[in-house]
Order: C-alpha cells, then structure tokens, then sequence
C-alpha cells in the first residue's frame, strides 16, 4: 500500500475540520445514505455511513475511499460503485477504534473491492 486508507486523498478537496454529519455519501453509481459520524484524525480518519433502508445497519468507511468533496452540495463521492460498498463489512462500533484486526479486514475488502484513483494499492 502506498498511502494510508485512513487519511483523505490530497486530491479529493476534503477540509479538516469540516462536520461531515449529515451529509450525501454517493457511489460512482448512485445514493447509498448519510454520515453518521466521522473522524478527521491524521491516518485515522474515516466515516459511518447509515445507509437506511438499502442496507440495514451502518457502514465504516476509510477516509481513502472518498474521491471527491462537494462542499456547495453537502456530498462526498465514493471510488466505488454500490455494489461494493453494499457487501462491504457492517460497521461494529465496539471493534472499529481498537480491533487492529477488524480495521484491516475493512481495508482488505476495500483494496479488493477494486481501485481507487486508479490504483488499486491506494485504499
């Protein structure tokens, strides 16, 4: 891996310090809900996604996983398409800050989920 899954892409026009709570995640194809909670923590950053009635439960998300920001538009768009963030591991709120092994299975799917920024190695 090349850059850290837990940080934002220099690119993608994240602003630290920005409440993230509320706002659209997108796939390339489409809505899959809202940030519930997120980090902007430095290599520890990342988002749960509540993904309503699409999928039952919430999702973590790392911060990689973000290609771009819209701040005019309160979305952040996603390098992946739905299906898979849909099968992607459910978000365990007593695992995701202290479980290193949990945190690498979240990542692992992720990288083999496919690429991001066109490189696969980037998640």
């Amino acid at each position: 891996m090349t850059e850290n899954p837990w940080s934002y892409s220099a690119t993608c026009g994240h602003l630290p310090g920005t409440d993230l709570a509320g706002w659209s995640v997108e796939a390339s194809d489409g809505r899959i809900g809202t940030v519930d909670e997120h980090s902007d923590e430095a290599g520890d950053a990342y988002l749960v996604v509540d993904a309503g009635k699409w999928i039952f439960g919430k999702l973590l998300l790392p911060a990689r996983a973000v290609a771009e920001v819209d701040t005019a538009g309160r979305a952040l768009h996603l390098c992946l398409a739905k299906e898979k963030v849909r099968d992607a591991p459910q978000f365990l709120s007593d695992r995701h800050l202290a479980d290193r092994q949990y945190r690498e299975d979240v990542v692992t799917y992720y990288r083999m989920a496919g690429p991001c920024a066109g490189d696969a190695s980037s998640l």
